[in-house]
C-alpha cells in the first residue's frame, strides 16, 4: 500500500505535518499587523539634485496629472495623452499604496512564538519527510 505522495510515507505523518503547519502557518499570519501610512500629504517620491536639494511628490500632487487625463479623455477619447496621464497616475497612486504599506509583529510573549515556529516548521518537516521515498 503506497503512501502519501505515492512513496512508502505514512498518511498520518503527511495529514499531522499538514495541520500541524497550517496551524502554525496561520497563527505566523495572524499575528502580523498591517497598517499603512498613506494620505494625500504623505511623502510618495522623493527625488534629490545634485545640489542637496530635495523635492518631494505627495499623494495629492498625483492628483493632478490624474485629473487632467480624466478631463482629455472626456474631452477627446482617442487622446493618447490624456490616457497615458490617467494611467500613469492611477498606477503611481497605487505604488504609493502598496509601497506605504507597514508590517510589525504584534507583541507576544516567548511562549507563544515557540508554539508558531515548532508547529510551522515542526509541521513543514513531518509533511515532508512523508512524502520522500522511504527506504
Amino acid at each position: 500500500m503506497r503512501g502519501a505522495g505515492g512513496t512508502q510515507g505514512g498518511a498520518g505523518e503527511f495529514l499531522l505535518g499538514l495541520v500541524m503547519m497550517c496551524g502554525g502557518f496561520y497563527m505566523l499570519l495572524s499575528a502580523i499587523v498591517v497598517s499603512s501610512g498613506f494620505g494625500m500629504g504623505y511623502g510618495l517620491y522623493r527625488f534629490s539634485g545634485w545640489g542637496g536639494g530635495m523635492f518631494t511628490i505627495t499623494t495629492g500632487m498625483i492628483m493632478i496629472p490624474f485629473m487632467i487625463g480624466v478631463g482629455l479623455v472626456f474631452y477627446q477619447g482617442k487622446s493618447i495623452l490624456g490616457w497615458c496621464m490617467a494611467i500613469g497616475s492611477l498606477a503611481a497612486m497605487i505604488m504609493g499604496v502598496i509601497s506605504s504599506i507597514h508590517f510589525s509583529f504584534r507583541s507576544m510573549n516567548a511562549f507563544e512564538l515557540i508554539v508558531i515556529l515548532v508547529l510551522s516548521i515542526g509541521g513543514l518537516g513531518l509533511f515532508l519527510r512523508s512524502l520522500r521515498a522511504g527506504g
